[in-house]
């Protein structure tokens, strides 16, 4: 017989490489729910099988989740309970399976966290980095101007800043990085996470750039990027930018004081036009 809470979604974290980081509690709850929701029921079906878990597994990805959500609060409803994976680590972070937590919130379900495996978390804890402040960007964009641009809005954060990215374009993210942000900023690539070729490198961006850019080994497999934040002088630039820009402000349109701004103080533009707001 069960022992878990019936008519609950379970939101259970996976390895994100070595199967062994696994919990005894996800275990249990993988083996006792009526039904495992994952990413790709493909990619999931071997570690259910390596533990001779045989509960039945639906698809839910970012295709057809809206669609899906329904029909499986509706089953938690009836009594079942369901459990929700992604292909690695915690569901949510840049995975699927936010639309599945409101509709199951929404109408009531109680939804339980099954702690685990993070790539994100699990490269800052190694990086060096600072880590009591940080914020998760999960992906840029994939498009360069469109990145470029994103990178630009946080030239002035001040905490650990950390990415996502393919394989196929860390070296590009890692080079407009280097341009956007300077290529003095401290910076750690770190790569297949748990994994048989797992590397952690830690440089200042510009040679970060090379070292990826030589050794294409550095290109493959999965990848997190984390940037120190903003020093002191970046700071300094946007408190003078901020003053400046307010006070031509009170004459000029939003964007040619921003412009203005950022040429008398060094501030990056968009920093300053974002805080028109404020």
């Amino acid at each position: 017989m069960s022992s878990i809470q019936s008519g609950c979604l379970w939101v259970v974290a996976t390895p994100i490489g070595h199967r062994d980081d696994i919990s005894a509690r996800a275990l249990e709850v993988l083996a006792q729910v009526s039904l495992v929701a994952a990413e790709d029921t493909r990619h999931s079906r071997p570690l259910l099988q390596h533990y001779r878990i045989d509960t039945p597994l639906q698809a839910l990805h970012e295709h057809n989740e809206r669609e899906q959500a329904e029909q499986l609060v509706a089953r938690m409803l009836a009594g079942e309970s369901i459990a929700l994976i992604s292909d690695a680590g915690t569901p949510l972070i840049s995975d699927p399976g936010f639309r599945l937590v409101r509709a199951a919130r929404s109408a009531g379900i109680r939804c339980i966290p099954v702690p685990g495996a993070c790539a994100a978390i699990a490269a800052l804890s190694v990086a060096g980095l600072p880590s009591d402040r940080f914020v998760f960007e999960g992906f840029l964009p994939a498009k360069a101007a469109a990145r470029r641009s994103r990178l630009q809005t946080l030239q002035g954060e001040s905490r650990t800043l950390i990415f996502y990215e393919s394989s196929h374009r860390v070296l590009e993210s890692l080079q407009d990085m280097a341009v956007v942000l300077g290529g003095d900023r401290e910076a750690v690539l770190a790569r297949e996470l748990t994994k048989l070729f797992e590397t952690v490198l830690g440089q200042p961006l510009g040679e970060l750039v090379e070292r990826v850019r030589t050794d294409p080994d550095q290109q493959r497999g999965e990848c997190v990027i984390l940037l120190a934040g903003a020093g002191d002088d970046v700071d300094a630039r946007l408190g003078e930018g901020r003053r400046v820009f307010n006070l031509l402000r009170e004459e000029l349109p939003p964007a040619k004081a921003a412009k203005l701004a950022a040429a008398i103080s060094g501030a990056p533009r968009k920093a300053l036009y974002g805080s028109e707001g404020d």
